[in-house]
């Protein structure tokens, strides 16, 4: 019709296709000469300077990918948080909401936890795409939480399922603790009946019983304690350890000019996790936990004279972490008013008690709990989605660096019995159903903490070492902090720590020097390389390297960094056989913010540059959202490996991110100017700010600036388009939490494997009774060790929750030399909910989307929570002394009749 008019009229104009629309739009001028813009909706500011850009058409999904476009049943899911609030909890409500309107299924929030469910009204309503923007950046529930007498009692959890059945509700995710999660698979297993009974009471009509006879429950742990059994990690528990070491940095500054003792206590009634991790990350001197009380009756004593040893070290502050949970043998509470009296009454220092409290529930959540709440709450809408009225109520979790589905009950009842453990003085037990790790960080740290000039650990002579440290490649978070934690370790054993500094060079030169206990002090929270780093590689000065390795007689070599230090450990390996002096036990610690090492999940500094690039992209979507139109192009680091990029993006909301694996092209750029010009359209006048993370290497020709100014130039006029380069901000700062515990435990498994290799190559054969070939000379005239064999020189990765050495040459065929990168990927999986949970070909008004997403999740069942827990055929039987006493006799005799068959039948042979 206006075409029509215009023509008539004689007036000119052009046409301009309409992504969002099957209608064009129509511009034209008035008779003053201004731009008109005729359109399908309300009117915007501007027209478009140049045609609409299409999306290019995405391409058919495969057979193990799920396709957003076509989920088999639409699922009204509603979602509450419960019990105590933990930072990470809104990252995974906005996952929710968003990827279950991706998936075609209706979210629903319900406010304050079960005391909304039990009110209804208002308290339950329907949530939107845009409720949940800005969600990532905040801490606490914006959907709030709240204890309910009222659902203990059946009659309010039979009020509660009338209200889900009012609001169509089919599906439940829970974000809570233990309780929290008890008390949904206890509603689901009454579900039946309390829709019985609200249909025979007229409540609601026969079809809505009909229709609703059964409801799903997913759980997520959202805990700072970290205290659910069944996983590493919990939703909430790296942001608590963050504001715990923010708050005993800052007090260690004034402890160290007064000279102070501090107290601090930490939560945990049931947990030592963050104490423990705590006490690892600030370097405290001692220890109090539930699962681990002090062994004597005497504990005050044997505090008090650790705490003496390291004063008289030189050390001018003593830390104590306590958890609020912390007992004695006997179970009798531990308090800090207690260890401050103590510390002042039997060694005269000035103490102060520090509670944290609540300070460690708030603030903005850290870079790995949006991570983890984004994967999880994607993961919870999936694990609805595959469900049957006869599948388990699951719990997401993460064990091994992998998102899980595991049955709720088994692992409620698994975290259940830590607790019991506890009451029943069984700590070995305790300890055992905590992860593996738990127990072995706390073996370090009690290695590491204190000064024991007269150890028990101290090593016979002819078993002490002389190990070397050097750091090479670009600096990274956590440099500083293993090689604290190695140098203490050595020095507790007896064994020489030998710091080289300047990297290969300064080993050339001959920058070596001995490091002793006081030296290292404070180096837990250092960032950056206090000995000096440098990518220069040995091998144009090889002969200089070993002239000096045998000069200061070093019997073994730990090296930290990235890339740089894994091709010169290669070039060292290599170069043995012409260099003697080489053969001694070399293992490398990957320490990195590109993660690019071959052989590790995970380096040192890479937490770290995630934390920097998340807390920048807060920063710069503040300015970007204040403006309403902009957006901003991000440049961060990883060389061409796109690990920040992704799980930065991903943390930070990102719009999309670039990165090398993936490649830029125009089509690219097509489909991601088009989304932004339609949000831009949709959202005119109270747009958010948003910005797109792009790798430094992600295109030779499509470089940041370049992205920008094609953002902007094809803007319409409905955005603008920024830059910013963070550039060596991600390599500098104070190490995460995360990190320096990373380091402390690669660096005591790095001088464990050290100290074997090197004792293994100390024993001389007897070869007196035999003739070596012509040119090969004795063991007994090389040096004390001697290790040529391959397996000698390794590199120590965490691989899932383990710790892996692998020697570096079983490393080559899977490294891209050229490109600097491991040809293993495993971060991938994130990728794809980059685009989706910003709005990258969804239907946000409709649902739907046309971006497949592949599921990562790993479904365990209760008989391999068993396997990796205990060797029990139940769960519940882990507890019982008696019926644990009747399945091992049931084992025996299993065994003893099948050896008896096996005999019988080899007769018969």
């Amino acid at each position: 019709e206006v075409k029509n008019t215009l023509r008539a009229n004689k007036y000119s104009f052009t046409i301009h296709p309409d992504p969002r629309h099957l209608t064009d739009r129509v511009a034209t001028r008035d008779p003053l000469g201004n731009d008109v813009l005729f359109l399908t909706e309300p009117t915007t500011f501007s027209m478009p300077a140049s045609p609409e850009v299409k999306p290019l058409p995405v391409q058919e999904s495969t057979d193990d990918e799920f396709d957003l476009t076509a989920s088999p049943t639409r699922k009204n899911i509603g979602i509450l948080t419960s019990g105590g609030d933990a930072q990470g909890m809104n990252p995974c409500v906005r996952a929710v909401v968003r990827m279950a309107i991706a998936r075609r299924c209706k979210p629903f929030f319900i406010y304050e936890g079960y005391q909304g469910l039990v009110d209804g009204g208002d308290k339950i309503r329907e949530a939107k795409w845009s409720d949940v923007s800005g969600f990532l950046t905040l801490g606490g529930t914006m959907i709030g939480t709240a204890r309910c007498k009222k659902f203990r009692e059946i009659e309010g959890r039979r009020t509660g399922v009338l209200n889900l059945i009012r609001n169509g509700i089919d599906a439940l995710v829970v974000i809570g603790g233990d309780g929290s999660l008890t008390g949904a698979d206890r509603l689901r297993a009454e579900w039946p009946e309390h829709v019985a009974a609200l249909e025979a009471e007229g409540k609601i009509t026969k079809e809505q019983g009909s229709k609703y006879r059964s409801l799903m429950i997913v759980g997520m742990v959202g805990s700072i304690d970290n205290d659910l059994a069944s996983t590493d990690m919990t939703i909430g528990a790296c942001s608590a350890l963050e504001r715990i070491c923010e708050s005993v940095d800052a007090i260690l500054s004034t402890a160290m000019s007064h000279q102070r003792a501090f107290v601090v206590e930490v939560m945990g009634r049931h947990c030592g996790w963050l104490a423990l991790n705590a006490a690892i990350s600030t370097g405290a001197d001692y220890l109090f936990i539930p699962e681990a009380p002090p062994k004597h009756d005497d504990w005050e004593a044997s505090m008090c004279k650790t705490l003496k040893a390291s004063r008289d070290a030189g050390k001018r502050t003593s830390l104590v972490i306590i958890a609020e949970g912390a007992i004695d043998r006997h179970l009798n509470p531990i308090k800090s008013e207690y260890i401050r009296d103590i510390l002042a009454t039997r060694l005269g220092y000035d103490t102060r008690v520090t509670i944290l409290g609540h300070v460690q529930r708030g603030g903005a959540p850290a870079h790995f709990d949006r991570f983890l709440g984004t994967m999880q709450g994607a993961e919870a809408v999936e694990a609805i989605l595959r469900a049957t009225p006869q599948t388990p109520s699951p719990v997401i979790g993460m064990l091994e660096n992998k998102i899980t589905t595991q049955p709720l009950k088994e692992a409620i009842e698994l975290t259940g019995q830590v607790a019991q453990a506890i009451e029943a003085k069984d700590f070995d037990r305790a300890m055992g159903l905590r992860a593996a790790s738990f127990a072995k960080q706390l073996h370090a740290y009690k290695e590491i903490a204190n000064y024991n000039p007269d150890s028990k650990m101290k090593l016979p002579e002819d078993k002490r070492l002389r190990i070397a440290i050097i750091h090479a490649g670009a600096p990274a978070g956590g440099m500083n902090t293993a090689t604290r934690s190695a140098v203490r370790l050595c020095l507790n054993r007896g064994h020489t720590p030998l710091a080289v500094h300047n990297g290969f060079p300064g080993l050339m030169r001959g920058e070596i020097d001995e490091l002793d206990w006081l030296s290292v002090d404070g180096w837990t929270i250092a960032g950056g390389s206090k000995l000096g780093t440098n990518r220069d590689q040995p091998e144009p000065q090889m002969g200089a390297v070993a002239y000096q390795l045998q000069k200061n007689r070093i019997d073994a070599l730990l090296v930290i960094g990235g890339f740089e230090a894994f091709t010169a450990v290669l070039q060292l390996e290599r170069a043995r056989a012409q260099y003697p002096a080489l053969n001694i036990p070399i293992v490398l610690i990957p320490a990195t913010v590109s993660n690019n090492v071959p052989g590790t999940d995970f380096s040192l500094g890479s937490d770290t540059a995630a934390n920097v690039i998340v807390q920048a992209t807060d920063m710069i979507k503040q300015s970007a959202s204040s403006n309403r139109r902009r957006v901003f192009v991000i440049e961060v680091q990883g060389g061409n490996c796109g690990y920040l990029a992704v799980v930065a993006g991903l943390s930070g909301g990102s719009t999309t991110v670039y990165t090398p694996e993936e490649g830029v092209d125009l089509s690219r750029l097509q489909r991601d100017i088009a989304h932004l010009r339609s949000r831009y359209v949709a959202e005119l006048g109270r747009s958010e700010g948003r910005v797109t993370l792009c790798n430094e290497r992600a295109s030779k020709i499509y470089t940041t600036e370049m992205i920008s100014q094609i953002y902007e130039a094809e803007s319409g006029g409905f955005y603008g388009a920024r830059t910013a380069v963070l550039g060596h901000l991600q390599q500098g700062g104070t190490p995460s939490p995360l990190d320096r515990c990373r380091a402390n435990t690669m660096a005591v498994d790095a001088i464990n494997w050290l100290q074997t290799r090197c004792w293994d190559a100390m024993e001389v054969p007897n070869e007196d009774g035999f003739r070596l070939p012509a040119g090969q000379l004795k063991r007994k005239y090389f040096p004390p060790v001697y290790a040529s064999t391959p397996d000698t020189v390794a590199v120590l990765g965490v691989i899932g929750s383990e710790m892996r050495f692998t020697p570096v040459t079983d490393l080559v065929a899977n490294t891209d030399f050229e490109r600097r990168v491991s040809r293993t990927i495993w971060w991938l999986a994130p990728r794809q909910l980059v685009d989706i949970l910003c709005g990258v070909g969804v239907d946000i008004k409709n649902g739907g989307c046309t971006t497949n997403y592949k599921s990562c999740a790993i479904e365990l069942t209760a008989d391999d929570l068993m396997r990796i827990y205990g060797q029990h055929r139940r769960l519940s039987k882990l507890i019982d002394p008696a019926e644990l006493e009747k399945l091992q006799l049931a084992e025996e005799e299993k065994e003893a009749t099948g050896a008896k068959a096996s005999q019988a039948s080899a007769g018969r042979f």
